[in-house]
């Protein structure tokens, strides 16, 4: 694809863009900032990851990891705010589960250490990590306002602190992997997966387009499960003092 064409492809902007106007939505400045955005970061990242193919070095497939862990944690946190430590809890989060991810393909065999296949499935990883920690969170705190009547009453009658949080601790983990179990139900029915066509458009042969997306797909559910998990058991915790009394969410600055 040439700069013209991707020129002419904002014909797929304008065509919302004029609608939201017509229909008064308010959401015309959203749309050009998102769009010019993501032109401007992705076409950063677009050389920025030429430059590190090129130049063929483990330190910079771990910088690009690190910058992307450290984005996607900042993005978490703001949704977070609330929850006692959750920008430790996020950054322990996104390391551990990339960490588990990349150990398990390259001991197994299934990836090799090059740019070229890390740094894109650590993306896919941590992307995916982040929408379901931010799933989980919102979810979470919601849960906790709504509960924490039951909480201190199941705390008054000697319950422990795991007890009380738990129908609102597995109601959210539940709520944040829902989405990504279902997608995968209809997949290849309802939907074509977004590497698996890129693979395609490319020239690849379909069937080996199948296999890396089938990769993914199972990548992804583990990431769903281990992100939501790690985040939420090492959350709750922190909504309780030294003598188990229930403190709730920190009020907001």
């Amino acid at each position: 694809m040439t700069f013209t064409q991707l020129a002419l492809s904002l014909v797929f902007v304008i065509i919302p863009l004029v609608l939201t106007i017509y229909l008064k939505l308010g959401l015309e400045k959203d749309i050009i900032v998102a769009t010019i955005r993501s032109t401007i970061q992705l076409l950063i990242v677009g050389y920025i990851l030429t430059f590190v193919f090129e130049a063929d070095h483990p330190i910079y497939i771990i910088l690009m990891i690190i910058v992307m862990i450290a984005a996607a944690t900042q993005n978490v946190i703001k949704k977070g705010s609330g929850i006692p430590g959750i920008a430790w809890i996020i950054l322990l989060s996104m390391v551990t589960v990339e960490v588990i991810s990349m150990g398990l393909m390259l001991s197994l065999g299934i990836i090799e250490f090059t740019p070229q296949e890390v740094i894109p499935i650590s993306g896919m990883v941590i992307g995916n990590s982040m929408v379901l920690s931010l799933l989980f969170v919102s979810k979470f705190k919601e849960e906790i306002e709504d509960s924490d009547e039951v909480i201190e009453l199941i705390l008054s009658f000697g319950g422990d602190k795991k007890t009380a949080i738990s129908t609102s601790l597995k109601s959210a983990i539940k709520t944040s992997m829902i989405p990504t179990i279902e997608s995968q139900k209809t997949m290849g029915l309802v939907q074509l997966p977004g590497m698996m066509s890129g693979l395609i458009i490319g020239g690849a042969d379909p069937l080996e387009a199948v296999l890396y997306q089938l990769l993914i797909l199972f990548l992804i559910l583990m990431t769903a499960t281990l992100a939501s998990i790690i985040v939420g058991y090492l959350s709750y915790p922190k909504l309780f003092n030294d003598k188990l009394q229930f403190i709730g969410l920190e009020e907001k600055s």
